[in-house]
């Protein structure tokens, strides 16, 4: 009952701020992007302008509730979003996305399209990954040089006394489960595209000996989310990540991309889909690597997160990845409105 109050007055809310409409737009996929550094068209990309080039979203809708305008195409079915970063920007953005009245979300698609920190053990900058399972980062801390000397970092569990052990009761939860069918779907329809490459990536490839998939050709693959609103870095960390990822998910995920957005994102639908206003299964999260979560061999961590990102082709790759899932959902919509693909 208490829903159903907050939701009748936050679209009334909505209702009295923005523009009247004749009746909501069935919404087929939105386009969900954290950051766009300058305008959303013609000037050096973020994460959202090929979005805006590419599939036509030439229409400005203006969003109270965000942090900037959104953008849909002529037809009124494919929408695109800037979150904000961060995980305190993403979760209101999405929560104010999906209780806006003016658009009808109950079978929309929901592709998170964002850069990352790859994982060299997993691979290279631009490689991509399809996630069934978002892990957050509630957790209890105390600094390293303070921890016992066995620990490996001072990051653990709310509840627990030492790393890598959940306890009986938690006081927090950082695993989203995704749907993995879903997701290996869109990896299947996605496995065979060529990621390009240049120059400034293969000179940074070069030098993670005894890396080896650090060293290969960026591909698309299946791995898991890790979302922090620290920005974190270093051999030490990634290794953190790597078990955190594992005891959150049962030891079924893999952590392969690092962010600051994904867990608030995944919360927003969750609690957007008990409103009815959005099916979480539909949620897709893709992250292409723009840069490494840890130093290449003979470099301080310090120098590595200093140092400026390298030109890699990163926002080519995710919208040449995750268009390839877009225009399968539009294309074939009598099928995949009702029936989400891979079940």
């Amino acid at each position: 009952m208490k829903l159903r109050v907050l939701l009748v007055a936050v679209v009334c809310l909505c209702a009295a701020v923005l523009p009247a409409q004749e009746k909501p737009w069935p919404i087929k996929v939105v386009i969900v992007t954290t950051f766009e550094p300058g305008e959303d068209t013609g000037d050096a990309p973020g994460e959202f302008q090929y979005w805006v080039e590419r599939e036509h979203l030439d229409e400005k809708i203006e969003f109270p509730g965000g942090v900037r305008a959104l953008r849909i195409n002529k037809s009124h079915d494919v929408l695109g979003i800037v979150t904000g970063m961060t995980l305190s920007n993403a979760g209101p953005s999405m929560m104010a996305l999906g209780l806006d009245p003016r658009l009808d979300l109950s079978h929309a698609y929901f592709l998170v399209a964002g850069i990352a920190g790859v994982d060299p053990k997993v691979g290279s900058i631009s490689t991509a990954a399809w996630a069934s399972y978002v892990v957050g980062d509630i957790s209890r801390q105390i600094d390293s040089r303070e921890a016992p000397a066995s620990w490996p970092y001072g990051m653990f569990v709310i509840g627990a006394h030492e790393p890598n052990v959940l306890p009986a009761t938690q006081m927090s939860n950082n695993l989203y489960e995704l749907n993995g069918k879903l997701a290996h779907w869109a990896f299947l329809e996605t496995k065979d595209v060529k990621i390009p490459d240049n120059a400034a990536m293969q000179q940074s490839r070069a030098g993670w000996t005894g890396y080896p998939k650090a060293s290969e050709l960026p591909v698309v693959l299946e791995g898991d989310s890790f979302a922090s609103d620290t920005y974190w870095h270093g051999k030490v960390m990634t290794g953190y990540a790597e078990d955190w990822v594992k005891l959150w998910t049962g030891g079924r995920g893999t952590f392969a991309m690092t962010n600051m957005e994904d867990s608030a994102i995944a919360e927003a639908m969750q609690r957007l889909d008990r409103l009815h206003r959005v099916d979480y299964q539909r949620l897709m999260v893709l992250r292409v690597g723009s840069n490494y979560s840890m130093p290449r061999p003979g470099r301080t961590a310090l120098e590595s997160v200093s140092a400026p990102y390298i030109k890699s082709t990163a926002f080519e790759s995710t919208w040449l990845v995750g268009s390839t899932v877009v225009h399968k959902l539009v294309t074939e919509w009598d099928i995949y409105r009702e029936q989400i693909p891979g079940k």
